[in-house]
């Protein structure tokens, strides 16, 4: 009976051994599937190849455009440069690729860019089933009513009786039309597919008022010839947010890209700014000590200097910096900051502590 069991044993033994080598082979990805040139992680590719390739949208006033020397301005644009300066120490380190559509999240599966800074806002659908995902929200936004001064209203709840430019086809148009029925108020609807065309429409006059994501709309006002006499009422019909997009399965970048983000919220909230970083150097707060570096290593789990933070303020500011200097009261057509004011001033804008 000994016998057997070991003789038992002895088989049962082999055929694990068996199983257990042929379970290696069987995981490797074949040769041409996309796993295969990802076996390298972002940040080593990045800095082998010595700058990051940055997707952002097409041309949105405010959040991306090109100038007539081809150099790229704008809050998205610096949450590259951001990145840039985290891992280089120098914000200009970045290319731009301007991409549209749902295309862009190909683009980043295939690594062909590193980061997408602006995309279709955050849904669960856009978080999983691209192989992409979004790390943090950067800015919030949503559906809203632009109006020319020629409609006496200062809230949503008072348009009655107006011709309307909306989207064709779209959630914006039956979101619409839910709310004017649910506030049983007459209105006509001038509709087209393309959102260039609901723009010149509303540029001649042809509606008074037009619909679409209060940021698009902000980018129409600063397009206007006078800007001032169009103003954008204040209630949202969505909630829309939008935030870096990175491609899945690389936690290294992904965190990267998040606390980097979550370092400019944090240096508003600290009171600190490119402006004033140095005489903070000398600050007894800890949390303001940690952020630039002066106390703690929170560069060593992305095998970035102590002081990657502090790069990254110096060279783009704070949250509230980028804010102001692509729609704050020195532009010609402000946008207010609302949902996107810090969290202790009303807003949603937040950031986890650095500790």
């Amino acid at each position: 009976m000994g016998k057997i069991l070991n003789r038992l044993v002895r088989a049962i033994v082999a055929i694990a051994l068996v199983c257990g080598s042929a379970m290696p082979a069987m995981a490797q990805p074949e040769s041409g599937t996309s796993a295969a040139p990802f076996s390298i992680s972002t940040l080593e590719t990045v800095r082998a190849r010595g700058y990051v390739i940055c997707a952002a949208a097409r041309p949105l006033p405010g959040f991306a455009q090109i100038s007539a020397d081809s150099l790229w301005s704008g809050f998205d644009v610096d949450l590259c440069r951001a990145v840039a300066a985290a891992i280089f120490g120098d914000p200009s380190r970045v290319e731009f690729r301007p991409l549209s559509g749902e295309s862009r999240f190909a683009h980043l599966e295939q690594g062909e860019v590193d980061l997408v800074v602006r995309n279709a806002f955050w849904t669960m659908t856009r978080d999983t089933g691209y192989g992409a995902t979004y790390v943090a929200p950067a800015f919030y936004d949503g559906q809203a009513f632009m109006i020319s001064d020629r409609v006496e209203a200062v809230s949503a709840y008072e348009l009655g009786d107006v011709t309307v430019c909306a989207p064709a086809g779209s959630e914006a148009l039956m979101r619409m039309r839910a709310f004017f029925a649910a506030e049983q108020v007459d209105h006509e609807e001038l509709l087209y597919e393309d959102r260039e065309d609901l723009a010149v429409a509303y540029r001649s006059g042809r509606c008074e008022a037009i619909t679409g994501s209060a940021s698009w709309l902000h980018a129409i006002r600063r397009t206007m010839p006078e800007p001032g006499i169009h103003r954008i009422l204040p209630e949202r019909l969505s909630k829309e947010v939008y935030g870096p997009v990175v491609r899945s399965g690389d936690t290294q970048w992904e965190d990267l890209v998040r606390w980097t983000l979550f370092a400019i919220i944090n240096a508003e909230e600290l009171g600190v700014t490119s402006v004033n970083i140095d005489s903070m150097l000398s600050a007894r707060t800890p949390a303001i000590r940690r952020l630039l570096g002066v106390e703690g290593d929170f560069g060593q789990t992305f095998g970035l200097a102590p002081t990657w933070m502090r790069e990254v303020i110096r060279a783009v500011g704070s949250y509230g910096e980028l804010y102001e200097r692509h729609f704050g009261s020195g532009n010609t057509t402000p946008l207010r900051r609302g949902q996107n004011a810090l969290w202790t001033h009303g807003g949603l804008i937040f950031a986890p502590p650095i500790s």
